[in-house]
């Protein structure tokens, strides 16, 4: 198990400059070709058996991704890591790796809507259970796990953002045989290294944070070299989600300030969400650094949390009202965003919405982006004046 590093301290692993750059160059040129050619006879059949691991096929091997899939695993600690062309492709494509019909999964409440969609769709399809229980509540996590063959994670959870003890789950998990998995997008790698507390298998929606501007998507995911092997051979191949040389080489270009990013969001986040906390027209505020002290494992926070209004306050109002916060989905960019839960509720062909997503009527969901603590505030402030009206 890793003992994860200090991402303040050794920076090094994201920003120094890598001398086997083609021309010494230093950013990393991109390999855009969608094949490779052989030397020989010989060279071509040593690749096709593995016995020489070199690029045959983009959506197999490229070296511009191959950067970015190193580059992740060093900073989550893992042996190794496979890009996607999606967060969706990234979680599928694991969950489709150590499943089959007729198996069982173990899932935290309140998961990513289109995770918890994926589960009741085409899972549902394949006969495969998904099973929810509270993360927070061990023992319910415990009961649940006997005979399940994969454990899904997110900590905080999407919208309600309950976090939960990583650590304690995923011993629990192995203790079972499970296979534990995690959804590290909020966190990235910067706050919180699962692989350290005991986690299998660690997913990333690289399209935000670890990209950071708002131009790329793209999925990761990080583990054992066994684990990641058997992706990359049983679902990577034929599911088709590879990753782009040039989607690669945006998220290297991004990872370089990912520690700076995230120490940003997190001071601009915390002042915003405890002013929200004490607004008179604010009831709730769902962000985990108002909490005394941080789950183990978290380091600290990013700029993702949401709040609910009191009633009487118009959340269609306050909404268009807003100039800095723009209406719009995703989140871990540079840009400011707000969705209101009335938004996503609205939404057809969502069974029990509200409660599988923990989403209600009048929340709203932030993203704080990098445009200035006090001028979000003030757009904040104007928005809630102006809903607040007759």
């Amino acid at each position: 198990m890793s003992n994860g590093f200090d991402p303040f301290e050794d920076a090094s692993l994201i920003v120094a400059h890598d001398e086997s750059n083609a021309y010494d160059a230093v950013v990393p040129p991109i390999v855009q070709t969608s094949l490779f050619t052989f030397i020989d006879y010989d060279e071509m059949v040593a690749s096709y058996r593995g016995e020489k691991v070199r690029p045959i096929y983009t959506r197999g091997l490229n070296p511009t991704v191959r950067m970015f899939e190193e580059m992740l695993a060093k900073l989550e600690g893992a042996e190794d890591a496979i890009g996607f062309a999606s967060g969706m492709s990234a979680i599928s494509s694991t969950v489709l790796s150590f499943v089959q019909p007729g198996d069982r999964i173990v899932a935290v409440r309140h998961l990513y809507p289109d995770a918890f969609r994926l589960f009741g769709t085409l899972l549902k399809r394949m006969r495969i259970e998904v099973t929810y229980v509270d993360g927070r509540d061990e023992e319910a996590v415990a009961r649940a796990l006997p005979g399940a063959k994969l454990l899904y994670l997110e900590s905080p959870t999407s919208w309600v953002m309950h976090t939960h003890n990583v650590a304690a789950l995923s011993a629990l998990a192995k203790r079972h045989g499970v296979i534990s998995t995690i959804d590290n997008s909020w966190a990235s790698p910067i706050f919180q290294q699962p692989i350290s507390l005991g986690v299998d298998l660690v997913i990333h929606s690289a399209s935000k944070y670890l990209g950071g501007h708002s131009d790329v998507v793209a999925g990761v995911v990080a583990g054992s070299k066994e684990l990641i092997g058997r992706i990359r051979s049983e679902a990577y191949p034929y599911l088709g989600g590879k990753l782009s040389p040039f989607d690669a080489w945006l998220l290297i270009r991004g990872m370089r300030t990912l520690p700076i990013r995230m120490k940003a969001h997190e001071q601009s986040t915390l002042s915003i969400a405890k002013r929200l906390q004490a607004h008179e027209t604010v009831e709730t505020v769902c962000y985990p650094g108002l909490a005394n002290t941080l789950p183990n494992g978290l380091k600290g926070t990013s700029g993702l949390f949401s709040f609910i209004f009191k009633e009487g306050i118009n959340v269609r109002t306050f909404s268009d009202r807003l100039e800095l916060f723009k209406l719009g989905v995703s989140w871990g960019g540079h840009e400011s965003l707000i969705v209101p839960g009335e938004v996503v509720l609205s939404q057809k062909a969502q069974p029990n919405s509200a409660v599988a997503f923990g989403i209600s009527p009048r929340s709203v969901r932030l993203h704080v982006g990098l445009e200035g603590t006090e001028a979000l505030w003030s757009d904040l402030e104007a928005a809630i004046s102006a809903a607040s009206a007759g």
